[in-house]
């Protein structure tokens, strides 16, 4: 039977999630050149339309389909064709199926979109959408199949509460895959690559923040104790990972910046993510405060390495959701859902946990390498010169953020 509570519970999450693309786009927008905000900002939002696309039209049939031999599902949804009013049992069994497909769908268009932070300033549109077809289908899909669709990857009894692998392991490996394909920005004499719009960064911080009540809450798929347990989760990580971030970078940085508050924050959220319905609060402020001590540690190697992750996409989702999908083998608890790890001495959960990082991360990078490398045949995925020292958004768009 359908629950009411549940449905708009799920719906509302399925909202928040939504709202996070145009966060992110805020945040990314902020964070990088006044020459190219446009560009970045429709690179995300461009992400709803043509993935939902995609999600109507086969994507999520494959993803969560009957399974073939623990690798995709297969078309039975295409175009919608059973997915209605209904609940499936197997997805949601008070909630519609349409309500499930709707949520799902927004975690596929805000995956890829994560991916642009990393070659910001420097990547052809047309390439992109390119990719963003071939990623969504080639990458995310199988991935959720393999995770949450009945894959192989769940059938080992691997667990990803809100996307800890599905999005934020496999967006940041795709992230580094494409900083090393696409190689650094060109920086004119006086130049910096500092943010433009902090007050964007923020504004995109707190719309990403609120958001993710209902990426992590709403993966539970109804109203109840797991879904409170996620939204609390939630909240402490990110809570802790900005202090324990602001307090890092202040003893280093010798200054108390604001972008390293939003950063921190940013870290803990992602780490949180495939954790949050299966460990206690107190396990989320563990979790909290080594997001940000991991992810920091990660982006002062990143820039020791000079890899021009341009708005630390790896250090942040990848390395954060890497982090947080070990940690559930680490602190889950049966008590809360059913999944223990080695704190109540499952060992066995912690290197399942391990080897399903390791293979979506492998995964994730070598294909997204792959896909970039197919496209730059036919045309090049990077802009000329010319075009990126003018800015993308004049040379590309066509217009300018701000006529002043």
């Amino acid at each position: 039977m359908i629950n009411s509570g549940d449905t708009a519970f799920v719906l509302l999450s399925a909202a928040l999630v939504c709202l996070m693309t145009p966060g992110l786009a805020f945040f990314y927008g902020g964070l990088v050149r006044k020459k190219n905000v446009l560009s970045i900002m429709i690179q995300n939002f461009v992400s709803m339309g043509i993935v939902t696309t995609i999600w109507v039209l086969g994507g999520f049939s494959l993803a969560f389909g009957k399974d073939y031999h623990g690798i995709i599902g297969n078309l039975q949804y295409f175009g919608l064709r059973g997915v209605g009013m209904l609940p499936n049992p197997a997805h949601g069994p008070t909630i519609p199926f349409l309500a499930f497909f709707v949520y799902q769908e927004m975690f596929a268009v805000i995956t890829p979109a994560l991916i642009t932070g990393a070659f910001a300033d420097r990547v052809n549109f047309k390439s992109y959408l390119k990719f963003l077809v071939l990623w969504s289908i080639f990458v995310y899909i199988p991935l959720a199949h393999w995770v949450w669709g009945g894959g192989f990857l769940e059938q080992m009894g691997l667990v990803d509460f809100a996307g800890g692998i599905v999005v934020h392991a496999s967006s940041g490996l795709a992230a580094l895959a494409s900083v090393f394909f696409v190689g650094k920005r060109v920086m004119m004499p006086g130049e910096t690559k500092e943010p433009h719009n902090i007050p964007f960064v923020a504004l995109g911080t707190g719309l990403l923040w609120f958001g993710w009540f209902g990426f992590n809450g709403g993966s539970a798929l109804a109203a109840n104790g797991i879904a409170a347990t996620a939204f609390v989760n939630t909240d402490i990580a990110g809570s802790i990972a900005m202090i324990t971030w602001l307090l890092i970078s202040w003893t280093y940085e010798k200054k108390p910046t604001m972008v390293g508050v939003l950063t921190g924050a940013v870290a803990g959220l992602a780490t949180i993510t495939p954790a949050a319905g299966y460990v206690r609060p107190w396990a989320a402020a563990m979790i909290g405060l080594l997001a940000a001590a991991v992810c920091y540690l990660a982006i002062q190697v990143r820039i020791k390495l000079d890899w021009d992750d341009a708005l630390d996409v790896w250090g942040v989702h990848g390395v954060g959701g890497i982090l947080g999908s070990i940690l559930v083998g680490v602190f889950a608890v049966s008590a809360v859902n059913g999944t223990s790890g080695l704190i109540q001495g499952n060992v066995h959960q912690f290197l399942v946990q391990l080897l399903g990082v390791a293979i979506a991360s492998a995964y994730a990078f070598g294909v997204t390498y792959l896909i970039l490398k197919v496209i730059n045949i036919f045309e090049s995925v990077r802009v000329p010169r010319d075009v990126e020292v003018r800015g993308l958004d004049s040379s590309i768009n066509g217009e300018t953020a701000y006529d002043l």
